[in-house]
């Protein structure tokens, strides 16, 4: 299974299942995980109807959705006249991430672009953040051999890397004998066998060797530097690799990522070495104090423990001894994002509910750091919604500003430390609004704002709550593309009163319209009413599309999310079935010509579509889970499936039940998978044994596999995102609409 986090602050989902890549679909847990690029990025065939004049309005076509850019980050600057963000080329120029500048005073001056990359940077300059004083920005780039850390001094001259080294806390080729010498040597093998049980010895005499930089944060008063870094490959070890002596003992892996200080000058540069800080690793993330005197790092257990449950921590480290470090016992292990409070007294964090719900339902916590038995605060029970911990802030009250899916929406809310009072909605002025930042004294607010038919703007704000002051911002898409805005449809099924969106093509007469019935992935996610280019490219053929939001999405509170545990397939479905029914007695929309798609989740309710119902004249599937007992086996991560239906070897009837593969007897609709052949989230042999299991019952089913393609990133390039990958997300829409048509047959 998987769950995507398409907003896309990027992240492929680990364990999860993922989401209809599309922006619409928002999940907090593959946020944490997928997205490293702290803000939203918000970004259809020769076979077009007809054809149309570049300069007249059109709906996207396959290729214009090849020269979509994306937007996301936006950070305001430390006096609160300008805003940093991340624009990313479109996929027909190679999708690389650049940082841009744009005042926030007004006056007629453009956005201008700051950083741009070498042919050899393939995915351009990410993570930026502000010097303390706003002199300078820092970010992220791979130029040479490794990924460094850039300082970019904006009164003038290059952006220059940091080098950054540290002594190798292992050497894997002095653990392990796997070159033996010639003749053998029994002193040798003792050694290294002593060696491989300790898995560090001399560590402190090597050389130093440079670091690849996973992240890294700013102190407040802009004198401390914190970076974590996975341990870098020695020599000794570099030698066995090209020699091939490259076994890999799975879940003993000795290297990991830890976190180093530095120093930094006045003018930036680095003040000696990097200091290695005793915590446990793998690192997670680090936020500076306030006072700039400690961290709060987040960490989780290395090898894949988090496939036996969750293994997350919360330490504090005083910054003048690295070498201390104290565990927070009243933060869980299944902890998020999290935050100080602005007066360090505290710390904010995002965690699993106590509530029995699917894995990534958090919400919001407040715990004391000045008391060792402290319990930590909920700060959000009983909201009705999915709160996101990925960026955590505060207003000029002290009060807690998050993220937060509500419905069909995506909003900003206010919570009390205290917990004493229900989270509040901030009004932003759009559908959705993600991305919001402020700076540490809050002289103003930036987010992205979008809805339905209007696209993604970059917004500021003196204050939170005030309406939108659109800031310049580079252009995102070709002149002249047409968007749609969804219909907000609603209907019941069983207990419980479904959402879902509706794109309707523009009136043509009273000709009755096919409908593609688009599931989105999780299936804790949820459509939201974005600016979808998909949709679009979509109804652009004439098609309405219905995007329902099933029990088991989330965005809708604890009870709704859960309500599909241990029936997967099952009232979600109805809830689907419901909504065609629902749509099809009010709209004039053709019952002879229906489709179904999905991706990820839902490429699993397209399979299990497949062996309930004959209603649809075509089937779509992106990515599915077709048996649930060898998907759970060999996905990465399990944690998540488990909620749901538990280990399927001692609950097999459930897991069959669950699986989609239990009911290909009884296939009789035109099938199309689309599988990247490198998903590690939901295998390929998946989308292999439902084209076989098609394939030798007779109905007529495609395979189509994408090399190189992980989960996230193909559906990333179908749905219209900015990929790496030139050609497959076109080919991935070329393939949906010939397959359409095809089962549609002539209008």
């Amino acid at each position: 299974m998987a769950e995507i986090a398409a907003e896309a602050n990027s992240n492929p989902c680990p364990g999860l299942r993922c989401g209809s890549l599309s922006p619409v679909y928002s999940d907090p847990m593959r946020f944490a995980r997928f997205l490293l690029f702290a803000g939203l990025l918000a970004f259809a065939f020769a076979s077009a109807p007809s054809a149309v004049a570049v300069d007249e309005p059109h709906f996207p076509s396959s290729e214009d959705l090849r020269h979509l850019k994306g937007i996301g980050g936006p950070q305001l600057s430390p006096d609160g006249k300008l805003v940093l963000f991340s624009v990313t080329d479109s996929t027909a120029d190679g999708a690389k991430t650049h940082i841009w500048m744009a005042p926030t005073t007004g006056g007629g001056e453009k956005a201008r672009q700051l950083t741009f990359s070498p042919p050899a940077d393939k995915r351009g300059e990410l993570a930026p953040q502000w010097s303390s004083d706003g002199s300078a920005i820092f970010f992220l780039a791979h130029r040479g051999e490794h990924t460094q850390i850039f300082r970019l001094d904006l009164r003038g001259g290059e952006a220059a890397a940091y080098d950054l080294k540290v002594a190798p806390p292992v050497d894997e080729s002095k653990a392990k004998n796997t070159i033996p010498p010639p003749g053998g040597d029994k002193k040798a093998d003792e050694k290294n066998t002593d060696e491989k049980k300790t898995g560090e010895k001399a560590a402190g005499s090597a050389e130093t060797l440079p670091i690849d930089v996973a992240g890294y944060a700013l102190s407040a008063d802009g004198k401390g530097l914190a970076v974590w870094a996975h341990d870098p490959e020695t020599p000794g070890e570099k030698k066995q690799k090209d020699a091939k002596a490259d076994a890999s003992w799975v879940n003993h892996e000795l290297h990991a990522t830890r976190l180093y200080l530095a120093a930094l000058k006045a003018d930036g540069s680095i003040e000696g070495a990097l200091k290695p800080v005793e915590v446990a690793p793998d690192i997670k993330m680090a936020v500076w104090s306030p006072a700039s005197d400690r961290l709060l790092v987040l960490t989780e257990q290395p090898n894949d423990a988090a496939d036996l449950g969750p293994a997350g921590a919360a330490w504090t480290v005083e910054a003048a001894a690295p070498e201390k470090s104290r565990k927070l016992d009243g933060v869980p292990a299944t902890v998020g994002g999290a935050a100080w409070s602005p007066d360090g007294r505290q710390i904010v964090f995002a965690a699993a509910t106590p509530e029995d719900a699917p894995p990534g339902y958090d919400e919001m916590f407040a715990l004391s750091v000045s008391v060792s038995s402290a319990k930590p605060v909920r700060l959000s029970a009983d909201f009705a919604g999915q709160l996101n911990g990925a960026a955590l802030l505060f207003a000029t009250d002290g009060s807690l500003v998050a993220q937060a899916g509500i419905g069909t929406r995506s909003a900003a809310v206010r919570m009390a430390l205290d917990g004493k009072a229900p989270p509040a909605s901030i009004d932003l002025g759009a559908a959705v609004s993600t991305g919001l930042h402020t700076n540490r004294k809050r002289m103003g607010w930036v987010w992205l704002a979008e809805s339905g038919g209007q696209p993604v703007k970059l917004c500021y704000a003196p204050h939170l709550g005030d309406t939108c002051t659109q800031l310049p911002s580079p252009d995102l898409a070709p002149a002249n593309l047409r968007s749609i805005e969804p219909e907000l449809v609603s209907w019941k099924s069983g207990d419980f009163t479904i959402e879902g969106l509706l794109y309707l093509p523009p009136k043509s007469g009273s000709a009755k319209v096919p409908l593609i019935v688009d599931v989105h992935g999780g299936p804790f996610g949820a459509w939201e009413n974005r600016n979808d280019v998909f949709a679009a490219f979509m109804v652009g053929h004439g098609w309405a599309v219905l995007r329902p939001n099933p029990r088991g999405s989330s965005n809708y509170g604890v009870k709704f999310a859960a309500a599909n545990k241990n029936d997967l397939g099952g009232g979600d479905y109805q809830d689907v079935m419901a909504g065609v029914d629902a749509v099809l007695a009010k709209f004039p929309l053709d019952p002879t010509r229906m489709a179904l798609m999905g991706y990820s989740y839902g490429g699993e309710m397209a399979a299990f579509v497949e062996g309930k119902t004959d209603r649809f004249k075509a089937i779509i599937s992106g990515a599915p889970v077709i048996d649930q007992f060898s998907e759970y086996g060999t996905e990465h991560g399990s944690w998540y499936d488990r909620w749901y239906f538990g280990k399927p070897w001692e609950r097999q009837q459930d897991a069959w039940r669950q699986s989609p593969l239990a009911g290909a007897s009884k296939a009789k609709t035109p099938f199309l998978l689309l599988q990247g052949e490198g998903d590690v989230t939901d295998p390929l042999g998946q989308a292999q044994e439902m084209y076989r299991a098609l394939r030798q019952g007779g109905v007529p089913v495609e395979l189509v596999t994408y090399p190189r393609e992980d989960h996230g990133p193909l559906a990333t390039g179908i749905f219209g995102h900015p990929t790496a990958e030139p050609w497959h997300g076109f080919d991935g829409r070329q393939r949906i609409v010939e397959f359409l048509e095809k089962a549609f047959g002539p209008g």
